[in-house]
């Protein structure tokens, strides 16, 4: 399992930052660099992603497995306590372990992700998930992201090319994108299953937690977060305007309300989305 290290080995806060699907860890570079000047920011490639190796058996991505890999890497860097940020599955998984006795995360925010994932939603994913085996050209990676992260809300041009760089892989043809093709078969839902069900996991969890929903999102349905704030009413919640599935966490507005939220000093639900590109690398890698 590969993660990069952003900020202080010597800081007394940890935060974990957990990928989508079909994501990598390079999706946080803006918010981990804002976040590493008070913390140390962890941010995984989930197995099958990134630099992560791929999975001999494609039935073995799941998240057991991915929570045992959660769980050894906090071993292997120390961390006993970590806030943990999490965009769609990785939310989920955030929410699990939050939800398991003696968990380590002591605050969550969940990215455009419920206790509750309807059939379309899961199947709209599946979807976005197909593609070539390569592209010619990054130009044709960059408009296959486009496509399929439209819903990420209003992103700069330095930001897609930064998603581009870090979505893709050289090969001797050509690209590929940074991802084991074999998650999309995986991803593929039961005709008829209504979704996947975490009410129980989220009854669970005790730590203080922010949902976070982009206002035209299917994967999190406004009847569900208004039932999760219905559960636990001290959860704090926050609407991203324009985004759909997942907002994106790189505008300045969105930074500040999760880095606001995750050092208590009060949430800002005005959002605005001008960013400036990360100044620095992260300064070790796992």
């Amino acid at each position: 399992m590969h993660a990069l290290e952003w900020g202080r080995r010597d800081s007394g806060r940890v935060v974990v930052c957990a990928h989508g699907y079909s994501g990598n860890a390079r999706d946080f570079d803006f918010l981990a660099h804002e976040l590493s000047q008070r913390s140390r920011v962890i941010c995984p490639d989930v197995a099958g992603r990134g630099d992560s190796a791929w999975l001999a058996s494609p039935l073995a991505y799941h998240f057991g497995q991915f929570l045992a890999d959660f769980r050894s890497l906090l071993v292997r860097v120390g961390a006993k306590e970590v806030d943990w940020i999490g965009t769609s599955m990785g939310g989920l998984l955030g929410m699990l372990l939050a939800s398991q006795p003696g968990s380590p995360i002591r605050s969550l925010v969940m990215n455009d992700v419920g206790a509750y994932v309807p059939l379309d939603a899961l199947q709209h994913i599946g979807h976005n998930l197909a593609a070539p085996d390569r592209f010619d050209t990054l130009a044709e990676v960059e408009a296959h992201l486009r496509r399929t992260h439209r819903d990420w809300g209003e992103i700069t041009e330095e930001q897609w090319a930064h998603l581009v760089r870090h979505g893709a892989r050289r090969t001797e043809d050509g690209y590929r994108l940074h991802y084991d093709p074999r998650i999309a078969r995986v991803m593929q839902p039961m005709p008829f299953a209504p979704g996947l069900f975490f009410w129980d996991a989220w009854y669970r969890v005790r730590c203080p937690v922010l949902l976070i929903r982009g206002e035209r999102s299917e994967v999190f349905p406004a009847s569900v977060a208004s039932t999760m704030l219905a559960v636990k009413p001290g959860a704090q919640f926050a609407e991203i305007a324009g985004a759909g599935h997942a907002p994106a966490l790189m505008s300045s507005g969105e930074i500040a309300l999760v880095r606001d939220f995750v050092f208590g000093t009060g949430a800002d639900r005005s959002v605005s989305r001008n960013s400036a590109a990360p100044s620095a690398s992260p300064t070790h890698a796992y």
